[in-house]
């Protein structure tokens, strides 16, 4: 996934189709379905005490997040071709970094959305401290990134080459 102007999101086909079919599912069959649970639930009298109810309702409540975050998503998306392998770090890559400049202390990682997670690679956000540190360096390069605690972490960029995942 690759960020091609600072809201735009790279998606290829394949993604953008199965988000599509994600919140059409969720905007239809699903949402007529958690109504009907709703509509049971308020059916079996006092709501306060109704468990079925609440959970249902907080079911509703996390499904809408869904749909507000796959609009949103798909509205700004780039479908296309992931980045170009010229060792310059951009979202859509598995970058490599040594801390500190020692070879022996690396860090791969997938420059991605959370909409690529997975438990084959570790994924930073662009967004993300590290993500933004190294976004646009060259492999050899150095870059620095700021830390939780305030301080300044220096790396340097081992590997930038196209997720083929």
């Amino acid at each position: 996934m690759t960020q091609t102007s600072e809201n735009a999101t790279w998606l290829t086909q394949e993604a953008y189709n199965k988000l599509k079919d994600e919140l059409a599912h969720l905007t239809g069959p699903a949402r007529t379905e958690i109504a009907a649970k709703i509509a049971a639930a308020r059916e079996e009298g006092d709501l306060r005490e109704n468990g079925g109810y609440h959970a249902a309702k907080e079911e509703q409540g996390k499904q809408e997040l869904r749909v507000r975050q796959l609009t949103q998503l798909l509205e700004s998306a780039q479908v296309g071709e992931p980045p170009a392998a010229d060792g310059a770090v951009a979202p859509g890559m598995v970058v490599t970094i040594a801390f500190d400049g020692d070879e022996d202390d690396t860090l791969t990682f997938l420059l991605a959305s959370r909409e690529y997670a997975s438990a084959e690679i570790e994924t930073y956000s662009p967004q993300s401290p590290l993500g933004s540190g190294v976004m646009g360096h060259k492999v050899g390069e150095d870059a620095e990134y700021e830390l939780p605690n305030g301080k300044i972490a220096s790396v340097k960029i081992l590997k930038a080459e196209p997720y083929s995942g």
